[in-house]
C-alpha cells in the first residue's frame, strides 16, 4: 500500500510540473523522451525482419496482428483490442518472367511484376505486338482497330516538375489503376505499365489495379523505369516489337483479418476520440518499411510517449493499425462502420502513410476555421523541422471518417525519395533512418497533444 501511495504522489507531482510548463516546454519534453527512449525503430526492425511482407490475408499479416497487439500492450495502452474484417486475399505465386522480342527474334529480358489484384496469365503466358500510349485519352483515340489483340504499354511518366511528388503519383497512377480495364474495352490481351517511380532503375513497382466487370479481365504487369525508357526508344524507330510474359497470381476467397486498436482513456471527454494511425498490411515484394511500417510504429509510439510521461489526455487517444489499405481498404471501411454503429464522436484523426523520411508538415482536411487554429501553432513545430500546414488530403484509412464530420490531417515527410522504394523490393528496413523516423513521431505527438489540450 505504501508503494502505491508513493507512486500516486509521484504522478501528481509530475502532472503539476507539466501544468506549469509552456506548450513549447512540454513538446520539448516529448521530443527528448522519444529521441532517448523510443521503441519505434526496434519495433520497425521486428516488423520488417521477423515478419516481412504483410499482404492482407497472408500468414505474415496474421503474425503482424499478434505482434502489434503485443507492442501496444508493452507501450502501456489502457486497452488493446481487434476489429475483425474480411479482406481480399490475392497471391502472387511463382516469380513472373517476361521479355521483349524484335523481328529478328532477339530477346530483351524484362524486370517486371504482376500488379496487385490482377489475374494471372495461362500456363503458356500471354504474347502480342506492343502498342505504346502515354495517356488514357490516347487509348480511346486508337480504338479497337489499333488495340485489339495487342499488349498495351502504358508509358505514363511521373511529372518531374512537381516538388510534391505525391501529386505526380496521383496523376500518373491512372494507367496502373485503370489501364487494364480501359485497354480490355478495346480488345487488348494484356497491359504493361511503366512503374510509378520518380527515379530510373531496374526495380518494378507493384500496386493495386482495378477491373471493370463490363469487360474481359486481362493480365497486368509493371515494368521497371529503365525497361520503359528502353522500350520507348525502340518503339520510336520500329513498331514491330512483341512482348511476352507469364504471371502466376490469383485471387482467393476473402480472408478474416483485423484492425489492431490501442487506447488511452480520456480523463474529461472519454467519449470523444482522437485517432492516430497507419496501415499494417504491405505489398509482398519487400518488407513494407516505409509503406507503412513507419506509420504503424509511429502510431504505437504515441501511446508509449503519453504513458511514459504520464500525460493524461482529456480525450481518448486511439492508435489504430489498419488492415488492407493496399488492395481493398476494408479496414478503413470497418473502422468507420463501427464508429457509426457505436455512435462514436471522432474529434480529430491523424494518419502517417507517406514514409519515414524527414517530416516537413501536415496536410489538413478540415473546415477553414479549424485549419487556421492549427496553423497558429506553427511556431511550436519549427524547432523540429515542420513548417508546412496546408490544405490537402489526409490519408486513405482515416478518409472515411470525413463522412461523420471528423477533421483530418496527414503527416507529410519529405517525399523526394519515397517513390524510389514505394511498392518495390527496395522498401526495406535499411532505407529508414532512425532519426528521421523519430522526428516524425515527435511532430505527431506534438500535434495530438495540442489538439487534445485546446480542441478544434
Amino acid at each position: 500500500m505504501k508503494k502505491i501511495v508513493l507512486n500516486i504522489h509521484f504522478i501528481c507531482l509530475f502532472q503539476i510540473a507539466f501544468s506549469q510548463q509552456t506548450d513549447s516546454g512540454i513538446i520539448k519534453t516529448i521530443a527528448n523522451n522519444i529521441l532517448l527512449n523510443s521503441t519505434a525503430y526496434s519495433n520497425l526492425h521486428f516488423l520488417c525482419k521477423k515478419i516481412g511482407p504483410r499482404l492482407s490475408g497472408s500468414p505474415q499479416a496474421n503474425k503482424a496482428v499478434l505482434a502489434t497487439v503485443n507492442m501496444l500492450q508493452k507501450a502501456g495502452a489502457d486497452t488493446v483490442y481487434l476489429q475483425p474484417c474480411m479482406v481480399p486475399h490475392w497471391v502472387r505465386g511463382n516469380k513472373e518472367i517476361g521479355y521483349i522480342k524484335n523481328k529478328n527474334g532477339i530477346h530483351y529480358p524484362l524486370q517486371l511484376c504482376a500488379l496487385g489484384n490482377s489475374i494471372g496469365t495461362s500456363n503458356k503466358g500471354v504474347q502480342g505486338n506492343i502498342i505504346e500510349v502515354q495517356s488514357m485519352e490516347e487509348v480511346a483515340t486508337l480504338g479497337s482497330k489499333n488495340i485489339a489483340g495487342k499488349i498495351v504499354f502504358f508509358n505514363i511518366v511521373m511529372n518531374p516538375t512537381y516538388i510534391q511528388t505525391f501529386i505526380a503519383y496521383g496523376q500518373s497512377g491512372i494507367g496502373r489503376r485503370s489501364g487494364a480495364a480501359i485497354a480490355a474495352k478495346y480488345g487488348a490481351v494484356a497491359v504493361m505499365v511503366r512503374s510509378l517511380a520518380s527515379n530510373d532503375d531496374d526495380y518494378p513497382h507493384t500496386g493495386v489495379m482495378n477491373y471493370n466487370d463490363s469487360f474481359t479481365k486481362i493480365p497486368a504487369v509493371a515494368i521497371s523505369t529503365n525497361n520503359a525508357n528502353w522500350l520507348h526508344q525502340q518503339l520510336a524507330t520500329n513498331k514491330n516489337y512483341t512482348a511476352y510474359f507469364k504471371t502466376n497470381c490469383s485471387m482467393l476467397a476473402d480472408a478474416l483479418s483485423y484492425n489492431v486498436v490501442g487506447e488511452i482513456k480520456g480523463t474529461a471527454y472519454s467519449n470523444e476520440i482522437i485517432t492516430v494511425g497507419g496501415h499494417l498490411d504491405s505489398w509482398d515484394l519487400a518488407e513494407g518499411a516505409h509503406d507503412d511500417g513507419a506509420g504503424v510504429v509511429q502510431s504505437i509510439e504515441m501511446i508509449r510517449t503519453f504513458k511514459a510521461l504520464h500525460l493524461q489526455p482529456k480525450h481518448t487517444i486511439r492508435s489504430v493499425l489498419f488492415m488492407n489499405e493496399e488492395n481493398g481498404g476494408r479496414g478503413a471501411e470497418k473502422y468507420v462502420a463501427l464508429a457509426k454503429k457505436n455512435n462514436e464522436q471522432h474529434v480529430f484523426a491523424l494518419e502517417s502513410d507517406a514514409g519515414g523520411f524527414t517530416p516537413r508538415g501536415f496536410s489538413l482536411d478540415m473546415p477553414t476555421e479549424k485549419m487556421e487554429k492549427i496553423q497558429q501553432w506553427k511556431p511550436l513545430f519549427l524547432p523540429y523541422g515542420v513548417y508546412d500546414f496546408s490544405s490537402g488530403g489526409s490519408g486513405s484509412d482515416i478518409g472515411p471518417l470525413k463522412s461523420i464530420g471528423t477533421p483530418l490531417a496527414g503527416l507529410r515527410p519529405d517525399s523526394q525519395r519515397y517513390f524510389d522504394v514505394h511498392h518495390a523490393s527496395t522498401d526495406v528496413f535499411e532505407t529508414v533512418n532512425k532519426r528521421e523516423l523519430l522526428l516524425g513521431a515527435i511532430n505527431m505527438a506534438a500535434l495530438i497533444f495540442l489538439v487534445d489540450k485546446y480542441g478544434l
